[in-house]
């Protein structure tokens, strides 16, 4: 009986205290993909440490650590005539000037990690956001919107150099007006698994099916920045070759040719992807890829031009922004040991009836194979 009743209390701590770990954060997670423990603010500080908006105290805000001026949000009309939209929940987090919030994170060394999160400006000035980790940092401009409703979102990656990650959101204060400053209102991670090619196709993650997390209960999409402001790309296997960034966006929420995501086009000449892949000199090989348009009331001639080798290709699509697609080759000959496969927008392109933000064709389903003259 004694040995029975102490089974059972073995029993009960080990479940007390698996219920008790954070998943994002606990060593023990296979695969991280989903919010940081409070990624979403909906936990907030205590009454007694508000001053009106204005947090008080290092860690009043339950998971994070923060420094400067930090207000905690509840979306909607805001004092001064500032509406704050929060399309992710019902609060969020705003950075004054070289303010910051930060979290550690159990991670793997050595592997290689998305963050997702949703950012919007909250003046008609330019806002930065600096997101960093140990070893890297990134300036995110955001001055740009890409979605009317404060729906944007930003992926950024980097790889772990130790086992926990300290992950900081800071604002460095570039603005004149010192309570100007970007909302945080949702911030996930997500480990990135080693690419593997698909047969008969030479080009890695062709169909963008590995990418960044992408937010379940709302989403306008996840703009992913040029190379410029992140080293490592968020989306395995292409690089980020524009000024401006590219969109990763998923069926749930979008018209996709093929599979899970596709990548819109949204930033016309300035929006651009590459990516470098392995081919035998003077070979001829068979690219083909598909384009189309994302559902979202993006309309017009859309042009897609594919680079290979010496040979160029453009693929034209008529939108009427209610999804459809096509698919188009381009037969090429390798030059060298090395080919690189270049992909964007010839024109700019806005929504029917939303003309102030920018939008662009899908690519999807891109595909490398050898060709016999």
């Amino acid at each position: 009986m004694a040995n029975w009743v102490l089974s059972f209390c073995l029993i009960a701590l080990i479940f007390s205290l698996s219920d008790g770990a954070p998943a994002a954060t606990s060593a023990s997670t296979k695969y991280l993909d989903g919010l940081l423990p409070n990624g979403d603010f909906e936990q907030g500080p205590k009454k007694s440490n508000l001053n009106k908006t204005v947090i008080i105290g290092k860690y009043s805000l339950p998971k994070w650590e923060i420094e400067g001026l930090v207000e905690y949000i509840s979306g909607g009309p805001q004092p001064g005539g500032f509406y704050f939209a929060v399309p992710r929940g019902v609060h969020a987090v705003r950075l004054g000037n070289e303010a910051s919030v930060s979290q550690s994170v159990n991670v793997k060394a050595g592997v290689i990690y998305t963050l997702t999160f949703g950012a919007t400006r909250t003046c008609a000035q330019d806002e930065v956001l600096r997101v960093s980790v140990p070893g890297q940092s990134s300036d995110l401009p955001i001055q740009t919107l890409y979605s009317s409703d404060g729906g944007d979102t930003y992926a950024l990656a980097f790889k772990a150099i130790s086992k926990v990650v300290k992950v900081t959101f800071h604002n460095p204060g570039i603005q004149e007006d010192p309570a100007c400053g970007p909302l945080l209102d949702a911030i996930a991670i997500k480990e990135m698994l080693p690419l593997k090619y698909t047969k008969g196709n030479l080009v890695k993650n062709g169909g963008f099916e590995v990418g960044p997390h992408v937010f379940k209960n709302f989403s306008t999409g996840v703009l992913l920045p040029p190379k410029q402001q992140d080293l490592i790309s968020p989306l395995p296997g292409w690089i980020i070759e524009s000024l401006k960034p590219v969109k990763y966006i998923d069926k749930k929420h979008f018209f996709v040719p093929s599979g899970f995501a596709a990548i819109e086009l949204v930033a016309g000449r300035e929006s651009a992807i590459a990516q470098v892949i392995r081919t035998i000199p003077n070979k001829f090989y068979n690219l083909t890829l598909t384009i189309g348009d994302a559902k979202n009331a993006c309309h017009g001639n859309m042009t897609v031009e594919a680079f290979a080798g010496n040979k160029t290709l453009k693929v034209r699509f008529q939108s009427q922004g209610k999804g459809g697609s096509k698919t188009a080759s381009l037969i090429f000959q390798a030059l060298s040991s090395r080919t690189r496969i270049t992909f964007y927008s010839a024109n700019y392109h806005t929504k029917l009836h939303d003309f102030g933000h920018m939008c662009g064709p899908v690519l999807d389903d891109v595909k490398v194979s050898g060709y016999h003259v």
